[in-house]
């Protein structure tokens, strides 16, 4: 008898655990307890059903998932052990597997080497004869998506549309070709291999398939062609009921860009005529503000699958639309409403999350997020400030501060080049190590002539006069009338180290041109915190006290995604995360809905913009208890200001008079915002 109803499942939930009498999809809206559903499920099997740990299997998307879920199920059994019976893996993993045991039914050595992603860029770059990086990533998401598509290359050639496609598919061929002399196989082999080999030899499937008595597969809506075929051909066989269990939700199917498509969850329906459909729609995380807001924004989508998301989390507060004149402003006013509601209501910075669609957007929020001392993780992107780039000028900026600092002289004394290689470096440093100094002081050391030739002391040389010289001047102070200031002294560092032909030189012009400007961006934010503005204290800084800043900024943001620091985060990168209060930004026509090609086919866009409604709907659902969403009049795009309107999914949300506040966002300056802090802390205690 199961023992679901003993771990307070709710009805539909309870159903999904127990119901085995073949094919099962479980419809879990967000925040409807999915995983607590497959983790239940495989208990109920192992400990009710008397399931063999062995025969069962769990698919999902990547490593982490797959690990804690096989933790949670181990914490659910009276034997613990027999967690690890189980085969709780992804896709890419299962494959391997499969691959391993069975690699000569495809034609490969038992030892067959896995190309990793720079092998792969290599290969296509020396079969496309060209250097340039945008054509050869062209070409490999053109033969991912072939591959994932089931597509070999003869089809591919066949179904080119014009000669690039064509070209792409001829290089292909090649590629394929060389993996197979290679005795190699890529990333999306791993999935791809296996179903040929499936399909192809009736035998090793059937071996396969005798081996699993219950699959389980989790993310069902972002399975790709490939996936899918797999699946099927695990539980599908002659006289074989098929078993599994698909969860997923086709209003979170946001991946056709890698080959994900959500008509994978409606096709089940036509492969397997006697599946049972079970639909999650009670809601754990959300208020019914934020559900009404997500529900209507979806509504507005073809539904495969009709469900409505419902919580008893009572209404909750207002959902708050911002209009912002800029995006500077909108930054600004996160970060301050950010700062300002976790000191009235004394919540943690991990209980606060910032959305956008694009890494593109995280810059301008970063900078202000560092001006309020606010502490942020990032997810789905780079930080701007762990740039190669922007870490090369930090360099500099920390050795004028600091000549001890050893790290930021290997950084900058080869960054751009000199003529400082890595014998050089060595010498230098064994000979500082022998007399306990650092690196900058070796150079002027005496001894150090006898170690090393002129040829390569005098670059060492020029570099350390040339920081004594910026050193002195920075260190003065930055008024008018005491010396020079922080912004003529950056100026003159720039152009004394050579920054841009150094990138021209050393990277592609697109990639270099999009390097210079983050550099310029940086420095140009440098400044106006050395003329005092935008900072909290109004006062002008040397480039030595900028340094501090942004060394003390540096620290702020950790590494650890579970420290208690306000989480950035793309949209896609947020997908099964949820926060008590999340900051939606950047909701404009053309960043969400994304812009895409305005001359594409009607059903092309249609099925786009359906594409970013879903990530919206993903983005609300994050929220539990308050929702903030925000977008601007103007925003800085390659440099120039460009108009702005908001998005058409603004309107979708059908948001009450009392929800929103779909006009200008109050702007609240440092000096009114310290003074509401001194009025709260001078409020009487209740």
């Amino acid at each position: 008898m199961s023992k679901a109803p003993q771990f307070g499942l709710n009805a539909p939930q309870s159903e999904a655990v127990t119901y085995l009498d073949g094919p099962c999809l479980v419809l879990a809206g967000a925040g409807s307890g999915k995983t607590r559903v497959i983790t239940q499920k495989i208990a109920h099997l192992i400990e009710d059903r008397g399931y063999d740990p062995r025969t069962i299997a769990a698919l999902t998307f990547t490593n982490k998932a797959a690990l804690e879920m096989q933790e949670r199920i181990a914490k659910l059994l009276k034997q613990p052990r027999q967690a690890k019976q189980l085969t709780v893996s992804t896709f890419h993993s299962l494959g391997v597997k499969i691959l391993r045991q069975e690699a000569n039914g495809v034609g490969l050595k038992d030892r067959f080497s896995i190309m990793d992603s720079d092998d792969c860029f290599s290969l296509v770059q020396d079969l496309a004869i060209t250097t340039d990086k945008q054509v050869i990533r062209g070409i490999q998401n053109a033969m991912s998506l072939w591959k994932n598509g089931l597509i070999d290359p003869d089809m591919a050639l066949a179904q080119a549309k014009d000669e690039d496609e064509a070209n792409a598919a001829r290089i292909y061929r090649s590629y394929v070709a060389t993996l197979s002399a290679y005795q190699a196989v890529d990333f999306d082999d791993l999935i791809r291999l296996p179903v040929e080999l499936f399909r192809n030899n009736g035998p090793v499937r059937d071996k396969w398939q005798r081996r699993l008595r219950y699959l389980l597969v989790d993310e069902y809506q972002d399975t790709n062609t490939c996936q899918y075929e797999l699946v099927k051909l695990m539980v599908t066989g002659i006289g074989k009921k098929p078993m599994f269990t698909a969860v997923g939700d086709d209003d979170q199917a946001i991946y056709a860009w890698r080959g994900a498509t959500v008509e994978n969850l409606k096709t089940l329906e036509t492969d397997f005529p006697d599946l049972r459909v079970i639909k999650l729609e009670q809601n754990y995380r959300s208020t019914m503000r934020v559900l009404n807001a997500a529900n209507a924004v979806i509504g507005n989508n073809p539904k495969l699958f009709e469900k409505s998301l419902w919580s008893e989390h009572g209404l909750g507060e207002p959902i708050k639309v911002l209009g912002m004149q800029t995006d500077e402003q909108e930054a600004e006013q996160v970060a301050i409403m950010i700062s300002a509601d976790h000191f009235e209501r004394k919540n943690k910075f991990s209980d606060y999350a910032i959305l956008y669609r694009g890494n593109h957007q995280a810059r301008i929020i970063e900078q202000c997020l560092r001006k309020e001392r606010i502490p942020y993780t990032i997810s789905g992107g780079q930080s701007f400030f762990d740039k190669a780039e922007i870490k090369d000028i930090i360099s500099y900026l920390r050795l004028l501060a600091n000549e001890d600092d050893d790290p930021a002289f290997i950084r900058a004394v080869t960054t751009p080049r000199r003529g400082v290689g890595q014998s050089t470096l060595e010498v230098l440093g064994a000979f500082s190590g022998q007399w306990q100094c650092s690196l900058f002081q070796a150079v002027f050391k005496g001894g150090i002539e006898a170690k090393l030739t002129d040829r390569q002391l005098g670059p060492l040389r020029d570099f350390c006069n040339f920081i004594n010289d910026l050193e002195s001047r920075a260190s003065r102070p930055g008024a008018a009338g005491s010396g020079d200031n922080a912004a003529e002294v950056l100026d003159d560092m720039m152009k004394e180290i050579h920054y841009e032909s150094y990138l021209y030189d050393a990277f592609e012009e697109r990639q270099a041109q999009s390097k210079w400007q983050n550099v310029l961006e940086f420095v140009n934010w440098l400044k106006e915190r050395g003329r005092g503005g935008k900072d909290r204290d109004g006062e002008e800084k040397n480039v030595l006290e900028l340094t501090q800043m942004v060394a003390l900024m540096t620290m702020l943001e950790g590494k650890d995604e579970e420290q208690d620091a306000v989480r950035m985060s793309t949209l896609h990168a947020s997908k099964g995360l949820e926060f008590p209060h999340v900051f939606l930004v950047g909701v404009e026509e053309g960043i969400l809905p994304h812009k895409g090609d305005p001359d594409a086919p009607a059903e092309t866009i249609a099925a786009r913009i359906q594409e970013e409604r879903r990530l919206m709907y993903v983005g609300i659902t994050r929220a539990q208890r308050t929702l903030h969403v925000t977008w601007c009049k103007k925003r800085k795009r390659a440099g120039e200001q460009v108009h702005c309107d908001p998005s058409r999914f603004i309107k979708e949300m059908q948001l009450d008079v009392g929800d929103a506040v779909p006009t200008e966002a109050e702007v609240i300056s440092p000096k009114e915002r310290l003074a509401r802090m001194k009025a709260l802390l001078a409020a009487p205690k209740a």
